[in-house]
């Protein structure tokens, strides 16, 4: 029988991972499903615990939580498996903030939608990201995408919100980020063989489709195709960024002159002048960084999914 290893961030979604475990658990076991439950105690608990349960030789290893949470069990899995040469699977169960990387990989939202997917067993391979700099020189996996800039600020912000969740709380933090963070960074970027230096507003890198709960960074991503989809924004004025978020809401900013979009297995990022914010999967990787190293990795992780095909 399948044995899924459970790991709850309780303190996700403001106290929401806690309140779930018993709806978590009774849906599981409805479903009669074999499994172990853990609550992580302290940032980077869930990728220690992540690599035991692939070391212990559990099939799913099931992050609960949101972006942060699954980023962390995504880095146990492949501490795993460079380690040992295999892993376990992964599978998510969505009570964060924003839940992008799940919606990335077909993951619902509903929780026993989720469970329902779990018990299917549906496995979907995905690459998955890692970025180097910052914090961590010698690389943090992801599986969502990295937000240099503007959207990194956004994510800053709106974790510092404590009743708002959801799409809002990143609406508020990106009127409030348009205040903050306004003088674009001169950049170099380098991807591919090709070399580009302009002023970047913002420099999403993208495995999966969506951030910040309902923006659209690559809306025709596709986290099982090899590439990254990368979408830049250059430095325009500040009622201009106004005009150009209902366009990341509705996935149409590439219609827009002041966006460039490519696609890439890896990227560095240099400022020539001024700093560089950025996170991955919504962790922070630097507030001020000089340089990032971003690479793809193809056909890295089983994820459980909705579906085994390509969006």
């Amino acid at each position: 029988m399948t044995r899924y290893k459970i790991l709850v961030n309780p303190v996700s979604g403001w106290g929401l991972g806690e309140r779930s475990i018993p709806q978590i658990k009774a849906l599981l076991n409805t479903l009669g499903l074999q499994y172990d439950l853990a609550r992580t105690e302290r940032p980077w608990h869930a990728a220690e615990l992540a690599l035991q349960a692939a070391s212990d030789g559990y099939d799913i290893v099931v992050a609960v939580g949101g972006d942060g949470t699954a980023n962390e069990v995504l880095n146990g899995l492949m501490m795993a498996k460079e380690t040992a040469g295999k892993t376990s699977a992964m599978g998510i169960l969505s009570v964060g903030r924003g839940n992008d990387f799940a919606f990335g990989v077909g993951v619902p939202k509903d929780l026993e939608k989720g469970c329902q997917t779990l018990a299917q067993g549906r496995r979907r391979l995905i690459d998955a990201g890692r970025v180097f700099g910052g914090d961590y020189p010698y690389g943090r996996f992801f599986g969502n995408g990295v937000g240099i800039g503007f959207d990194a600020v956004v994510g800053f912000e709106a974790a510092k919100m404590i009743h708002i969740r959801g799409l809002l709380s990143y609406l508020i933090a990106a009127i409030k980020t348009i205040y903050l963070y306004y003088q674009a960074p001169l950049v170099q970027v380098e991807y591919d063989h090709n070399t580009i230096q302009l002023a970047t507003l913002m420099i999403s890198v993208m495995n999966g489709r969506r951030m910040g709960g309902g923006f659209m960074m690559a809306p025709q991503g596709n986290p099982s195709d090899g590439m990254l989809d990368i979408c830049i924004a250059t430095q325009v004025s500040r009622s201009r960024i106004f005009g150009l978020i209902p366009h990341f809401l509705r996935g149409t900013q590439a219609s827009q002159p002041e966006i460039k979009n490519l696609q890439a297995c890896r990227l560095s990022v240099n400022a020539l002048q001024g700093t560089l914010p950025a996170h991955a999967d919504g962790e922070t990787v630097c507030t001020a960084g000089q340089q990032l190293t971003i690479e793809l990795l193809p056909a890295q992780i089983e994820m459980i999914s909705q579906t085994t095909e390509e969006f």
